[in-house]
Protein backbone atom coordinates (compact mmCIF):
# COMPACT_ATOMS: atom_id res chain seq x y z
CA UNK A 1 0.00 0.00 0.00
CA UNK A 2 0.97 3.49 -0.25
CA UNK A 3 -0.50 7.09 -0.41
CA UNK A 4 -0.87 8.94 -4.07
CA UNK A 5 -1.67 12.84 -4.48
CA UNK A 6 -3.95 13.07 -7.93
CA UNK A 7 -4.33 16.41 -9.71
CA UNK A 8 -8.19 17.35 -9.69
CA UNK A 9 -8.05 20.18 -11.80
CA UNK A 10 -8.98 23.92 -10.04
CA UNK A 11 -9.35 21.87 -6.63
CA UNK A 12 -6.57 20.94 -4.11
CA UNK A 13 -4.93 16.75 -5.13
CA UNK A 14 -6.88 14.15 -4.06
CA UNK A 15 -4.95 12.07 -1.25
CA UNK A 16 -5.71 8.62 -1.52
CA UNK A 17 -4.70 5.49 -0.25
CA UNK A 18 -4.12 2.63 -2.47
CA UNK A 19 -3.05 -0.66 -3.28
CA UNK A 20 -1.06 -1.77 -6.13
CA UNK A 21 -0.69 -5.38 -7.85
CA UNK A 22 0.34 -6.58 -11.09
CA UNK A 23 -1.30 -8.71 -13.86
CA UNK A 24 1.30 -9.91 -16.45
CA UNK A 25 2.65 -6.92 -17.87
CA UNK A 26 -0.15 -4.65 -16.41
CA UNK A 27 -0.08 -2.57 -13.12
CA UNK A 28 -3.29 -3.17 -11.02
CA UNK A 29 -4.81 0.02 -8.73
CA UNK A 30 -6.90 -0.11 -5.85
CA UNK A 31 -8.52 2.96 -3.60
CA UNK A 32 -8.38 2.08 -0.12
CA UNK A 33 -9.62 4.74 1.24
CA UNK A 34 -10.00 9.00 0.73
CA UNK A 35 -7.64 10.74 3.09
CA UNK A 36 -8.56 13.83 2.16
CA UNK A 37 -9.67 14.60 5.58
CA UNK A 38 -6.51 14.22 7.57
CA UNK A 39 -4.35 16.65 8.74
CA UNK A 40 -0.89 16.90 6.77
CA UNK A 41 1.10 16.00 9.95
CA UNK A 42 -1.42 12.55 9.85
CA UNK A 43 -0.85 12.11 6.64
CA UNK A 44 3.28 11.68 6.55
CA UNK A 45 2.60 9.43 9.74
CA UNK A 46 0.96 6.96 7.65
CA UNK A 47 4.05 7.35 4.56
CA UNK A 48 6.60 6.53 7.47
CA UNK A 49 4.32 3.81 8.85
CA UNK A 50 3.98 1.98 5.24
CA UNK A 51 7.74 2.66 5.06
CA UNK A 52 7.83 0.75 8.11
CA UNK A 53 9.38 2.91 10.53
CA UNK A 54 8.50 3.02 13.73
CA UNK A 55 7.08 6.20 15.18
CA UNK A 56 7.51 7.47 18.86
CA UNK A 57 5.86 10.48 20.57
CA UNK A 58 7.87 13.56 20.54
CA UNK A 59 6.76 13.73 24.25
CA UNK A 60 8.59 10.56 24.75
CA UNK A 61 11.27 11.20 22.30
CA UNK A 62 12.30 14.63 23.73
CA UNK A 63 12.16 16.68 26.93
CA UNK A 64 12.81 20.45 27.63
CA UNK A 65 13.25 20.90 31.14
CA UNK A 66 13.15 24.81 31.42
CA UNK A 67 12.43 27.99 28.78
CA UNK A 68 14.00 31.03 29.39
CA UNK A 69 13.16 34.31 27.75
CA UNK A 70 16.59 35.15 25.92
CA UNK A 71 16.05 37.22 23.23
CA UNK A 72 16.08 40.83 25.03
CA UNK A 73 19.25 39.51 27.28
CA UNK A 74 21.03 38.94 23.73
CA UNK A 75 19.24 42.14 22.25
CA UNK A 76 20.97 44.25 25.36
CA UNK A 77 24.48 42.42 26.53
CA UNK A 78 25.29 42.35 22.96
CA UNK A 79 24.74 46.21 22.91
CA UNK A 80 26.82 46.77 25.58
CA UNK A 81 29.73 44.80 24.11
CA UNK A 82 29.06 46.53 20.60
CA UNK A 83 29.37 49.77 22.28
CA UNK A 84 32.59 49.12 24.70
CA UNK A 85 30.28 49.59 27.82
CA UNK A 86 31.61 46.59 29.81
CA UNK A 87 35.28 48.42 28.67
CA UNK A 88 34.40 51.81 29.89
CA UNK A 89 33.21 50.31 33.16
CA UNK A 90 36.49 48.24 33.71
CA UNK A 91 38.93 47.37 31.35
CA UNK A 92 39.88 44.42 33.26
CA UNK A 93 37.40 41.43 33.67
CA UNK A 94 36.11 40.92 37.40
CA UNK A 95 32.52 39.65 39.33
CA UNK A 96 32.06 43.75 40.68
CA UNK A 97 32.03 44.55 36.01
CA UNK A 98 29.74 41.20 35.70
CA UNK A 99 27.26 41.99 38.52
CA UNK A 100 27.40 45.98 37.24
CA UNK A 101 26.93 45.22 33.99
CA UNK A 102 23.80 42.42 34.85
CA UNK A 103 22.14 45.21 37.24
CA UNK A 104 22.34 47.63 34.29
CA UNK A 105 20.66 45.31 31.80
CA UNK A 106 18.14 44.31 34.59
CA UNK A 107 17.38 48.08 35.19
CA UNK A 108 16.66 48.06 31.32
CA UNK A 109 14.26 44.52 31.62
CA UNK A 110 12.36 45.04 35.11
CA UNK A 111 13.83 48.64 36.83
CA UNK A 112 13.46 46.68 40.69
CA UNK A 113 15.15 47.14 43.71
CA UNK A 114 18.32 45.71 44.32
CA UNK A 115 16.70 42.44 45.71
CA UNK A 116 14.19 41.81 43.03
CA UNK A 117 17.10 41.97 40.41
CA UNK A 118 18.59 38.84 41.83
CA UNK A 119 15.21 36.90 42.24
CA UNK A 120 14.00 38.43 38.55
CA UNK A 121 17.26 38.03 36.38
CA UNK A 122 17.02 34.04 37.17
CA UNK A 123 13.82 34.35 35.07
CA UNK A 124 15.83 35.07 31.82
CA UNK A 125 18.95 34.12 31.03
CA UNK A 126 20.77 37.21 32.08
CA UNK A 127 22.40 35.74 35.13
CA UNK A 128 23.61 32.82 33.20
CA UNK A 129 25.10 34.96 30.38
CA UNK A 130 27.14 36.54 32.88
CA UNK A 131 27.87 33.98 35.46
CA UNK A 132 25.86 35.59 38.27
CA UNK A 133 23.14 32.98 39.17
CA UNK A 134 24.82 32.46 42.64
CA UNK A 135 24.81 36.27 43.45
CA UNK A 136 23.43 37.78 46.67
CA UNK A 137 21.73 41.38 47.59
CA UNK A 138 25.22 41.94 49.84
CA UNK A 139 27.07 41.44 47.08
CA UNK A 140 25.48 43.87 44.69
CA UNK A 141 25.68 46.09 46.98
CA UNK A 142 29.28 45.53 46.99
CA UNK A 143 29.61 45.85 43.40
CA UNK A 144 27.74 48.97 43.61
CA UNK A 145 30.36 51.05 46.20
CA UNK A 146 32.84 49.35 43.46
CA UNK A 147 30.97 51.01 40.96
CA UNK A 148 30.58 54.61 42.50
CA UNK A 149 34.72 54.49 43.13
CA UNK A 150 34.89 54.29 39.41
CA UNK A 151 33.12 57.01 38.50
CA UNK A 152 35.27 59.69 37.84
CA UNK A 153 37.02 57.40 35.44
CA UNK A 154 33.94 55.84 33.49
CA UNK A 155 32.77 59.56 33.40
CA UNK A 156 36.09 60.60 31.88
CA UNK A 157 36.18 58.16 29.04
CA UNK A 158 32.43 58.75 28.46
CA UNK A 159 33.41 62.56 27.62
CA UNK A 160 36.80 61.35 25.72
CA UNK A 161 34.28 59.40 23.35
CA UNK A 162 31.50 62.16 23.28
CA UNK A 163 33.07 65.18 23.35
CA UNK A 164 35.67 67.45 21.95
CA UNK A 165 37.51 71.14 22.57
CA UNK A 166 34.87 73.63 21.66
CA UNK A 167 31.97 71.42 21.84
CA UNK A 168 28.46 71.74 23.62
CA UNK A 169 27.85 70.65 26.82
CA UNK A 170 23.92 70.60 28.25
CA UNK A 171 23.21 70.66 31.84
CA UNK A 172 20.29 70.29 33.95
CA UNK A 173 18.94 69.51 37.75
CA UNK A 174 16.07 67.37 38.84
CA UNK A 175 14.84 65.59 41.82
CA UNK A 176 13.30 62.33 43.26
CA UNK A 177 11.47 61.92 46.50
CA UNK A 178 12.77 59.22 48.93
CA UNK A 179 11.09 56.93 50.72
CA UNK A 180 12.38 54.83 53.83
CA UNK A 181 15.34 55.21 55.99
CA UNK A 182 17.05 59.13 55.29
CA UNK A 183 20.34 59.24 55.03
CA UNK A 184 22.32 62.92 55.04
CA UNK A 185 21.43 63.46 51.28
CA UNK A 186 17.16 63.64 52.51
CA UNK A 187 16.63 66.76 52.86
CA UNK A 188 12.99 69.30 51.71
CA UNK A 189 13.01 71.44 48.86
CA UNK A 190 11.20 71.74 45.38
CA UNK A 191 10.31 68.41 44.34
CA UNK A 192 10.19 68.23 40.21
CA UNK A 193 8.19 64.69 40.97
CA UNK A 194 5.08 66.79 42.49
CA UNK A 195 5.30 64.61 45.65
CA UNK A 196 4.13 67.01 48.45
CA UNK A 197 5.45 65.99 52.00
CA UNK A 198 8.72 63.87 50.94
CA UNK A 199 11.99 64.79 51.11
CA UNK A 200 14.16 64.65 47.94
CA UNK A 201 17.66 64.79 46.53
CA UNK A 202 18.79 66.27 43.72
CA UNK A 203 20.68 65.27 40.76
CA UNK A 204 22.43 67.09 38.22
CA UNK A 205 23.33 66.16 34.36
CA UNK A 206 25.63 66.79 31.97
CA UNK A 207 25.13 65.80 28.55
CA UNK A 208 26.51 66.02 24.48
CA UNK A 209 24.87 68.29 22.46
CA UNK A 210 22.89 65.20 21.24
CA UNK A 211 21.76 64.26 24.56
CA UNK A 212 23.77 61.30 25.56
CA UNK A 213 24.46 61.57 29.37
CA UNK A 214 27.93 61.69 30.29
CA UNK A 215 28.26 62.35 33.79
CA UNK A 216 25.88 62.81 37.05
CA UNK A 217 26.38 64.74 40.16
CA UNK A 218 24.59 63.91 43.65
CA UNK A 219 23.57 66.59 45.89
CA UNK A 220 21.13 67.41 48.79
CA UNK A 221 17.70 67.73 48.40
CA UNK A 222 17.82 71.63 49.34
CA UNK A 223 20.76 72.35 46.49
CA UNK A 224 19.63 75.38 43.96
CA UNK A 225 20.15 74.96 40.63
CA UNK A 226 22.64 77.76 40.53
CA UNK A 227 25.36 76.72 42.90
CA UNK A 228 26.09 73.58 41.37
CA UNK A 229 27.39 75.27 38.37
CA UNK A 230 30.73 76.30 39.54
CA UNK A 231 31.28 72.04 40.01
CA UNK A 232 30.52 71.22 36.11
CA UNK A 233 33.19 73.74 35.03
CA UNK A 234 35.83 71.68 37.29
CA UNK A 235 34.65 68.84 36.02
CA UNK A 236 34.86 69.86 32.71
CA UNK A 237 38.32 71.36 33.11
CA UNK A 238 40.34 69.29 35.80
CA UNK A 239 38.30 65.82 35.20
CA UNK A 240 37.87 65.67 31.34
CA UNK A 241 40.78 67.99 30.78
CA UNK A 242 38.66 70.57 27.78
CA UNK A 243 40.41 73.90 27.49
CA UNK A 244 37.29 75.30 25.34
CA UNK A 245 33.45 73.92 26.10
CA UNK A 246 30.25 75.80 26.24
CA UNK A 247 27.84 74.95 28.89
CA UNK A 248 23.95 75.41 27.77
CA UNK A 249 21.56 76.16 30.87
CA UNK A 250 18.41 77.62 31.81
CA UNK A 251 17.43 80.95 33.09
CA UNK A 252 17.22 79.08 36.76
CA UNK A 253 20.54 77.83 36.34
CA UNK A 254 22.75 80.07 34.72
CA UNK A 255 22.35 83.66 36.65
CA UNK A 256 24.21 87.16 36.63
CA UNK A 257 25.86 85.06 39.22
CA UNK A 258 26.99 81.89 38.06
CA UNK A 259 27.68 83.77 34.92
CA UNK A 260 30.30 86.20 36.51
CA UNK A 261 31.95 82.90 38.19
CA UNK A 262 32.26 81.71 34.38
CA UNK A 263 33.75 85.01 32.80
CA UNK A 264 36.82 83.98 35.70
CA UNK A 265 37.03 81.04 33.62
CA UNK A 266 38.89 81.53 29.90
CA UNK A 267 37.24 78.88 27.35
CA UNK A 268 34.43 78.13 29.45
CA UNK A 269 31.59 79.67 27.52
CA UNK A 270 27.62 79.51 27.77
CA UNK A 271 24.41 79.98 26.35
CA UNK A 272 21.57 80.62 28.40
CA UNK A 273 18.27 82.85 28.09
CA UNK A 274 16.88 85.98 30.07
CA UNK A 275 14.54 86.16 33.07
CA UNK A 276 11.08 88.14 32.09
CA UNK A 277 11.93 90.78 33.82
CA UNK A 278 15.00 91.21 32.54
CA UNK A 279 13.13 90.87 28.86
CA UNK A 280 10.75 93.60 30.37
CA UNK A 281 13.48 96.19 30.93
CA UNK A 282 14.57 95.41 27.36
CA UNK A 283 11.32 96.19 26.33
CA UNK A 284 11.04 99.65 27.95
CA UNK A 285 14.27 100.84 26.95
CA UNK A 286 13.10 100.10 23.30
CA UNK A 287 16.11 97.62 22.61
CA UNK A 288 13.55 94.51 21.41
CA UNK A 289 12.24 95.75 17.87
CA UNK A 290 8.35 95.33 17.02
CA UNK A 291 8.88 93.75 14.04
CA UNK A 292 11.00 90.64 13.24
CA UNK A 293 12.66 89.00 10.31
CA UNK A 294 11.24 85.80 8.52
CA UNK A 295 13.21 83.93 11.39
CA UNK A 296 11.45 84.97 13.87
CA UNK A 297 14.24 86.41 15.65
CA UNK A 298 16.72 89.76 15.77
CA UNK A 299 20.18 90.05 17.35
CA UNK A 300 20.09 93.23 19.46
CA UNK A 301 22.33 94.95 21.77
CA UNK A 302 22.42 96.25 24.98
CA UNK A 303 24.68 98.01 27.53
CA UNK A 304 23.43 96.23 30.20
CA UNK A 305 25.12 93.17 28.37
CA UNK A 306 28.50 94.14 27.57
CA UNK A 307 30.61 91.70 25.48
CA UNK A 308 27.58 89.29 24.58
CA UNK A 309 25.04 88.48 22.35
CA UNK A 310 21.19 88.59 22.89
CA UNK A 311 19.20 86.89 20.27
CA UNK A 312 15.40 88.30 20.30
CA UNK A 313 13.07 85.58 19.08
CA UNK A 314 9.68 85.93 18.65
CA UNK A 315 7.35 82.50 18.41
CA UNK A 316 3.82 83.26 17.94
CA UNK A 317 2.58 79.96 18.67
CA UNK A 318 3.55 80.59 21.84
CA UNK A 319 2.36 83.97 22.38
CA UNK A 320 -1.04 82.41 21.48
CA UNK A 321 -0.44 79.48 24.40
CA UNK A 322 0.86 82.12 27.14
CA UNK A 323 -2.44 84.76 25.74
CA UNK A 324 -4.79 81.54 26.45
CA UNK A 325 -3.32 80.01 29.75
CA UNK A 326 -3.46 83.50 30.92
CA UNK A 327 -6.82 84.64 30.13
CA UNK A 328 -7.47 80.65 32.13
CA UNK A 329 -5.89 81.70 34.96
CA UNK A 330 -7.41 85.22 34.94
CA UNK A 331 -11.02 83.63 34.92
CA UNK A 332 -10.30 81.06 37.77
CA UNK A 333 -9.00 83.57 40.14
CA UNK A 334 -12.31 86.21 39.35
CA UNK A 335 -14.06 82.96 39.92
CA UNK A 336 -12.54 82.47 43.73
CA UNK A 337 -12.52 86.34 44.25
CA UNK A 338 -16.30 86.32 43.74
CA UNK A 339 -16.80 83.73 46.05
CA UNK A 340 -14.95 85.78 48.70
CA UNK A 341 -16.30 89.01 47.96
CA UNK A 342 -19.78 87.20 48.26
CA UNK A 343 -18.60 85.65 51.55
CA UNK A 344 -17.94 88.87 53.04
CA UNK A 345 -21.01 90.43 52.03
CA UNK A 346 -22.57 87.69 53.52
CA UNK A 347 -21.07 87.31 56.79
CA UNK A 348 -23.10 90.61 58.41
CA UNK A 349 -23.30 88.89 62.02
CA UNK A 350 -20.24 87.66 62.24
CA UNK A 351 -18.17 89.93 59.99
CA UNK A 352 -14.54 88.82 58.98
CA UNK A 353 -12.11 90.99 59.98
CA UNK A 354 -9.16 92.41 57.55
CA UNK A 355 -6.81 89.72 58.49
CA UNK A 356 -8.46 86.94 58.17
CA UNK A 357 -10.03 88.00 54.78
CA UNK A 358 -6.15 88.69 53.53
CA UNK A 359 -5.75 85.28 54.67
CA UNK A 360 -8.08 83.98 52.24
CA UNK A 361 -7.35 86.55 49.53
CA UNK A 362 -3.56 85.06 49.76
CA UNK A 363 -4.26 81.71 49.36
CA UNK A 364 -6.25 82.71 46.17
CA UNK A 365 -3.18 84.91 44.53
CA UNK A 366 -0.68 81.80 45.90
CA UNK A 367 -2.64 78.99 43.82
CA UNK A 368 -3.06 80.98 40.09
CA UNK A 369 0.53 82.97 40.94
CA UNK A 370 -1.76 85.71 39.69
CA UNK A 371 -0.91 88.68 42.40
CA UNK A 372 0.21 91.18 40.23
CA UNK A 373 -2.81 91.24 37.79
CA UNK A 374 -4.89 92.35 40.33
CA UNK A 375 -5.50 95.28 42.77
CA UNK A 376 -7.06 94.04 46.05
CA UNK A 377 -8.71 96.61 48.56
CA UNK A 378 -9.11 94.79 52.13
CA UNK A 379 -10.62 96.22 55.14
CA UNK A 380 -12.35 94.56 57.81
CA UNK A 381 -16.23 93.21 56.73
CA UNK A 382 -15.07 95.01 53.09
CA UNK A 383 -13.55 93.39 50.50
CA UNK A 384 -13.38 95.14 46.70
CA UNK A 385 -10.74 93.94 43.89
CA UNK A 386 -10.31 94.92 40.15
CA UNK A 387 -8.20 93.34 37.08
CA UNK A 388 -4.81 95.35 36.99
CA UNK A 389 -5.35 96.48 33.05
CA UNK A 390 -1.58 98.22 33.26
CA UNK A 391 0.00 95.01 34.40
CA UNK A 392 -2.02 93.06 32.30
CA UNK A 393 -1.29 94.83 29.05
CA UNK A 394 2.60 94.69 30.21
CA UNK A 395 2.89 91.19 30.52
CA UNK A 396 1.29 90.98 27.06
CA UNK A 397 3.97 92.18 25.35
CA UNK A 398 6.19 89.36 26.42
CA UNK A 399 3.90 87.02 24.70
CA UNK A 400 5.84 84.93 22.51
CA UNK A 401 8.79 86.70 23.01
CA UNK A 402 11.83 84.88 25.25
CA UNK A 403 16.39 86.45 24.58
CA UNK A 404 18.89 84.28 24.16
CA UNK A 405 21.89 85.15 25.60
CA UNK A 406 25.48 83.82 25.12
CA UNK A 407 28.75 84.48 25.36
CA UNK A 408 29.90 82.93 22.24
CA UNK A 409 30.86 85.40 19.15
CA UNK A 410 28.95 85.08 16.03
CA UNK A 411 31.62 83.48 13.68
CA UNK A 412 31.94 80.32 16.04
CA UNK A 413 28.23 80.15 16.51
CA UNK A 414 25.41 81.73 14.25
CA UNK A 415 22.34 83.27 15.74
CA UNK A 416 20.37 80.70 14.34
CA UNK A 417 22.93 77.68 15.60
CA UNK A 418 22.47 79.40 19.06
CA UNK A 419 18.67 79.22 19.63
CA UNK A 420 18.70 75.85 18.67
CA UNK A 421 20.98 75.27 20.75
CA UNK A 422 19.53 76.62 23.91
CA UNK A 423 16.21 74.20 22.93
CA UNK A 424 18.54 71.38 22.50
CA UNK A 425 17.79 71.53 26.89
CA UNK A 426 15.15 69.35 26.04
CA UNK A 427 17.61 66.29 25.63
CA UNK A 428 18.13 66.89 29.08
CA UNK A 429 14.58 67.05 29.57
CA UNK A 430 14.40 63.30 28.18
CA UNK A 431 17.05 62.13 30.27
CA UNK A 432 14.88 63.11 33.96
CA UNK A 433 11.79 61.47 31.94
CA UNK A 434 14.06 58.36 30.55
CA UNK A 435 15.57 57.87 33.98
CA UNK A 436 11.97 58.13 36.02
CA UNK A 437 10.46 56.07 33.17
CA UNK A 438 8.93 52.31 33.43
CA UNK A 439 12.15 50.73 32.55
CA UNK A 440 14.74 52.38 34.57
CA UNK A 441 13.20 53.95 37.42
CA UNK A 442 15.45 56.01 39.43
CA UNK A 443 12.52 56.57 42.02
CA UNK A 444 11.44 55.89 44.56
CA UNK A 445 14.74 55.66 46.38
CA UNK A 446 15.24 53.35 49.24
CA UNK A 447 18.69 53.17 49.85
CA UNK A 448 20.02 54.22 53.38
CA UNK A 449 23.67 55.48 52.75
CA UNK A 450 24.84 58.31 50.65
CA UNK A 451 27.17 56.30 48.42
CA UNK A 452 24.78 53.41 48.17
CA UNK A 453 22.05 56.79 46.84
CA UNK A 454 25.15 58.21 44.61
CA UNK A 455 25.98 54.36 43.32
CA UNK A 456 21.84 53.82 42.28
CA UNK A 457 21.46 57.53 40.26
CA UNK A 458 24.87 56.58 38.58
CA UNK A 459 24.08 53.37 37.59
CA UNK A 460 20.81 54.67 36.13
CA UNK A 461 22.42 57.14 33.78
CA UNK A 462 24.60 54.32 32.70
CA UNK A 463 21.50 52.60 31.83
CA UNK A 464 19.70 55.66 30.26
CA UNK A 465 23.14 55.76 28.27
CA UNK A 466 22.82 52.26 27.25
CA UNK A 467 18.75 53.05 26.43
CA UNK A 468 19.87 55.65 24.33
CA UNK A 469 22.16 54.08 22.17
CA UNK A 470 19.71 50.91 21.44
CA UNK A 471 16.90 53.62 20.88
CA UNK A 472 18.80 55.25 18.20
CA UNK A 473 19.84 52.00 16.29
CA UNK A 474 16.20 50.70 16.63
CA UNK A 475 14.91 53.77 15.34
CA UNK A 476 13.41 51.94 11.70
CA UNK A 477 11.29 49.95 14.04
CA UNK A 478 10.23 51.83 16.98
CA UNK A 479 7.99 55.68 17.20
CA UNK A 480 11.81 57.88 17.29
CA UNK A 481 12.27 60.15 13.73
CA UNK A 482 15.29 58.81 11.84
CA UNK A 483 15.63 62.04 10.31
CA UNK A 484 16.30 63.80 13.50
CA UNK A 485 19.68 64.94 13.62
CA UNK A 486 19.26 65.57 9.93
CA UNK A 487 16.66 67.94 9.98
CA UNK A 488 17.55 69.64 13.35
CA UNK A 489 19.82 71.43 11.36
CA UNK A 490 17.29 73.05 8.73
CA UNK A 491 13.85 73.80 10.10
CA UNK A 492 13.26 77.04 11.97
CA UNK A 493 15.20 77.35 14.65
CA UNK A 494 12.37 79.68 16.84
CA UNK A 495 8.97 77.89 15.68
CA UNK A 496 7.76 74.75 17.52
CA UNK A 497 9.74 71.44 15.79
CA UNK A 498 7.52 69.59 13.53
CA UNK A 499 8.49 65.35 12.59
CA UNK A 500 10.30 64.60 9.82
CA UNK A 501 7.31 63.81 7.07
CA UNK A 502 9.11 60.37 6.74
CA UNK A 503 8.37 60.17 10.90
CA UNK A 504 4.99 61.26 10.38
CA UNK A 505 4.29 58.83 7.57
CA UNK A 506 5.56 55.70 9.46
CA UNK A 507 3.14 57.06 12.71
CA UNK A 508 0.11 57.61 11.00
CA UNK A 509 0.98 53.79 8.80
CA UNK A 510 1.89 52.74 11.99
CA UNK A 511 4.53 50.38 10.11
CA UNK A 512 7.98 50.45 9.28
CA UNK A 513 8.40 50.66 5.66
CA UNK A 514 9.57 46.62 5.31
CA UNK A 515 6.06 45.83 6.56
CA UNK A 516 7.40 45.46 10.26
CA UNK A 517 4.69 46.87 12.76
CA UNK A 518 5.73 49.34 14.44
CA UNK A 519 6.96 49.38 18.36
CA UNK A 520 8.05 51.25 21.56
CA UNK A 521 11.28 50.51 22.76
CA UNK A 522 9.52 48.99 25.75
CA UNK A 523 7.16 46.68 23.64
CA UNK A 524 10.03 45.77 21.19
CA UNK A 525 12.13 44.31 24.57
CA UNK A 526 8.56 42.47 24.77
CA UNK A 527 8.56 41.08 21.40
CA UNK A 528 12.20 40.08 21.79
CA UNK A 529 11.58 37.96 25.03
CA UNK A 530 9.83 35.21 22.72
CA UNK A 531 13.03 33.77 21.48
CA UNK A 532 13.86 31.40 23.94
CA UNK A 533 16.92 29.65 25.50
CA UNK A 534 15.50 25.77 26.04
CA UNK A 535 16.99 23.43 27.98
CA UNK A 536 16.32 20.17 26.72
CA UNK A 537 17.42 16.04 27.04
CA UNK A 538 16.10 13.03 25.36
CA UNK A 539 14.06 11.16 27.16
CA UNK A 540 16.42 8.03 26.82
CA UNK A 541 19.35 10.02 28.78
CA UNK A 542 19.82 10.60 32.02
CA UNK A 543 19.22 13.61 34.14
CA UNK A 544 22.03 15.70 33.71
CA UNK A 545 22.51 14.78 30.43
CA UNK A 546 20.95 18.00 28.88
CA UNK A 547 21.29 20.55 25.76
CA UNK A 548 20.55 23.81 24.86
CA UNK A 549 18.38 25.16 21.82
CA UNK A 550 17.35 28.57 21.09
CA UNK A 551 14.10 29.30 18.83
CA UNK A 552 14.73 30.32 15.66
CA UNK A 553 14.08 34.21 15.48
CA UNK A 554 11.09 35.31 13.95
CA UNK A 555 11.62 38.21 11.17
CA UNK A 556 10.85 41.31 13.60
CA UNK A 557 13.23 39.42 15.68
CA UNK A 558 16.02 38.98 13.41
CA UNK A 559 15.42 42.46 11.83
CA UNK A 560 16.15 43.73 15.20
CA UNK A 561 18.92 41.83 15.96
CA UNK A 562 20.38 43.44 12.70
CA UNK A 563 19.77 46.65 13.25
CA UNK A 564 22.10 46.11 16.49
CA UNK A 565 24.84 44.72 14.39
CA UNK A 566 23.92 41.29 16.21
CA UNK A 567 23.71 38.15 13.96
CA UNK A 568 21.93 35.23 15.72
CA UNK A 569 22.88 31.99 15.28
CA UNK A 570 21.85 28.84 16.91
CA UNK A 571 24.54 28.05 20.03
CA UNK A 572 26.21 24.81 19.82
CA UNK A 573 24.75 22.46 22.73
CA UNK A 574 28.24 22.71 24.32
CA UNK A 575 28.73 26.60 24.01
CA UNK A 576 26.29 26.76 26.70
CA UNK A 577 26.35 25.00 30.06
CA UNK A 578 23.98 22.38 31.19
CA UNK A 579 21.24 23.22 33.56
CA UNK A 580 20.93 19.73 35.61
Amino acid sequence: MYIESVPNRNSPPAILLRESWREGKTTRKKTIANLGSLSLDQIESMRLILRGEKLVSPQKLFIIERSLPHGHVEAILGTIRNLGLDQIISSTPSRERDLVIGMIAERLIHGRSKLASVRLWQESTLAQEMGIEDASEDELYSAMEWLLGRQRRIERKLARRHLSEGDLVLYDLSSSYYEGEKCALVKYGYSRDGKKGLPIIVYGVMTDRAGRPLAIEVYPGNTSDSTTVVDQVEKVKDRFGLKKIVMVGDRGMLTAPQIEILKEHPGIGWITALRSSAIRDLIAAGNIPSLFDDRQLAQIVSSEYPGERLIACYNPFLAVKRKKTREQLLAATEKDLKKLEAEVQRRTKKQLKADQIGFKAGKIMGRYKMNKHFKLTIADANFLWERNADAIAEETKLDGIYVVRTSEIEESLSAEETVRSYKSLSHVERVFRGMKGPNIQVRPIHHRTDDHVKAHIFLCMLAYYLQWEMRRLLAPLIFDDEELECVRHTRNAVLPAQPSQSAQIKKNAKMTTDGFPLHSFDTLLEALKSRTRNTCRLSSSPADATFTLLTTPTKLQQKALELLDLCPQPLHPSSVPSNP
